[in-house]
């Protein structure tokens, strides 16, 4: 059995290591899902009130609940997989949820790009209302995230992915990290041993 985590700011490239694992046969369970389901059971738009309703369900429900509400979801896969992909962590305290359940079979990735590359991304996906439709802008979106913890998240990571290079670099760095089982943690720990 196998977790992976994945952890970064808006446009850092989580939705490509999603799609690399997808093309891989490796089933991706997306905390953002979770979040767009509510929001759409509040009968709001997922495109503009997406961050509202995260921000609302960690507030009525504590600051794990859907790290929580994903759980259900990653444990049915693994029934019929061996890895799982899990899009989207926000916070230190998410992490602890799939280090408790997971242990030392859950590996934590850090996908990491400059502002203005993943300002360029958000704007090319156009999967998101812009600020002068009524969307929030990117600035706001990294400031919501880092709110929840998303500094500590990423400073956690076992594994770091600098996505600054092409997609398919990219592709090629996720789908070593994803066909690698072994733990990051322990991968870490014996490259720096003496």
């Amino acid at each position: 059995m196998h977790v992976i985590g994945t952890v970064g700011l808006p446009g850092s490239g989580k939705g490509e290591a999603a799609t690399v694992a997808r093309e891989d046969g490796i089933p991706v369970v997306t905390m953002g899902d979770v979040v767009r389901q509510e929001t759409a059971d509040r009968g709001l738009d997922p495109a503009k009130d997406h961050g509202t309703v995260a921000q609302a369900l960690r507030e009525e429900n504590g600051p794990t609940a859907i790290a929580e509400r994903s759980l259900p979801m990653i444990e049915d896969r693994l029934e019929t997989h061996e890895t799982v992909l899990v899009d989207g962590i926000r916070s230190g305290v998410e992490v602890d949820v799939f280090e408790e359940e997971f242990g030392d079979a859950f590996t934590l990735v850090s996908i990491e790009a400059p502002f203005a590359v993943r300002a360029e991304r958000i704007d090319e996906r156009g999967r998101d209302a812009s600020e002068a439709d009524g969307g929030e802008g990117l600035a706001a979106r990294d400031e919501r995230e880092r709110g929840f913890g998303m500094d500590d998240a990423m400073d956690r990571a076992d594994v770091v992915v600098e996505n600054t290079d092409s997609l398919e670099a990219f592709h090629e760095e996720i789908r070593s990290i994803i066909r690698d089982g072994t733990d990051g943690r322990k991968r870490a720990e014996a490259e720096s041993e003496p």
